[in-house]
């Protein structure tokens, strides 16, 4: 059996690219490769601290380097998970390219630098090198390579067609909420591409309790306390991690999904609210459009009428019953894990990486 090496920032936690790179890591059991995991933070097999988001020690290039190469010396193959992609610990970078220069490895790309404002004059990311190969998750980041002169594939992201169904009333009974409460989920980090002003205002508008699960990141700390202190609706900031609720739960206990996001490099949470049968408001980002152009019906957040009749809307054969029908229908076609299985071991395959 060959062996696969997944390497990130961080890996196993509640972060879009964990819950990727979890989905990749079944995929490739499925076609027969065993794993393990390398990053700085989270559930792990192999623990480099230097590697994480905000390292307390800049790692030190030679030193790093021998602890990367003696992490990945089991590996046939190497999965980075977005630390050759975007420069949030670039020193990390810096020392993972020589480890795997002529190596197998997939590049797995969700925000290169040029998609930031703030990353955009980095330009030695991402690297290249003629036994790696590039994956976006999404068509128009591809483009944006086509254009860098890298030939990269997409692969969108892949989810579990048929999730546990989530228990609501435990769910709101932890989060304190009265059975009939109508909850504004917004399951995200809290960093300022989410846009939070925009979906505490909705909560607001709909008089809705607003849930943000996820920790405040890159300095965000500060707008976000200003932001919900001065929200005129109740405000949840209870995680999930640390618990023994799922996110099938979290998405059980909700009655919308906000995700008005000025930006994402793809955005699971409406396809997972998709699948789960619930209502989303979902932004204009590209994306979004993207998805949208799959037959997706995503409400626009400004569209608070349309909202709360969607909410409001629990017949059996009403107008939102079809919506979600479609919306499910569309998730399990094009975004589920034994569709993103096939790619990838389509992906293996052309370069000739067996288990």
């Amino acid at each position: 059996m060959g062996t696969c090496a997944i390497v990130s920032f961080r890996l196993g936690l509640s972060d879009g690219v964990s819950i990727v790179a979890a989905a990749w890591e079944r995929a490739l059991h499925d076609l027969g490769w065993s794993t393990y995991r390398v990053a700085g933070e989270g559930r792990v097999d192999r623990r480099i601290e230097e590697l994480a988001i905000g390292a307390a020690e800049p790692p030190r290039g030679s030193r790093l380097g021998g602890r990367l190469d003696d992490a990945l010396a089991d590996a046939d193959v190497v999965l980075v998970e977005n630390l050759l992609t975007i420069p949030l610990n670039l020193p990390a970078s810096r020392a993972l390219i020589p480890v795997l220069a002529g190596r197998p490895a997939v590049l797995h790309h969700h925000d290169p630098p040029w998609q930031r404002a703030r990353f955009v004059d980095v330009t030695e990311l991402p690297p290249d090198d003629p036994c790696w190969r590039h994956v976006t998750i999404n068509r128009l980041t591809e483009g944006q390579f086509a254009e860098r002169g890298l030939d990269a594939t997409t692969i969108y992201n892949g989810f579990d067609p048929d999730p546990p169904p989530g228990d609501r009333d435990r769910t709101r009974q932890f989060l304190g909420l009265d059975p009939e409460q109508l909850l504004v989920t917004h399951p995200v980090r809290a960093i300022a591409r989410k846009n939070v002003p925009a979906a505490v205002a909705l909560a607001e508008r709909l008089g809705a309790t607003y849930w943000l699960p996820g920790d405040a990141e890159e300095g965000y700390d500060d707008t976000l306390r200003a932001v919900l202190a001065a929200a005129r609706c109740p405000v949840l900031r209870q995680s999930l991690e640390g618990t023994d609720l799922t996110i099938s739960d979290l998405y059980a206990a909700t009655d919308l999904v906000a995700f008005p996001s000025l930006w994402e490099g793809f955005g699971n949470p409406p396809i997972e609210a998709a699948l789960r049968r619930r209502p989303a408001a979902v932004g204009r980002y590209a994306v979004a459009e993207e998805l949208r152009e799959l037959g997706f019906r995503w409400f626009d957040p400004d569209d608070v009428d349309g909202i709360a009749a969607a909410v409001a809307d629990r017949s059996k054969d009403g107008r939102t019953n079809r919506l979600l029908d479609l919306n499910q229908r569309l998730a399990r076609r094009h975004f589920s894990i034994a569709t993103m299985t096939d790619e990838v071991g389509r992906l293996f395959e052309r370069a000739g990486w067996r288990p």
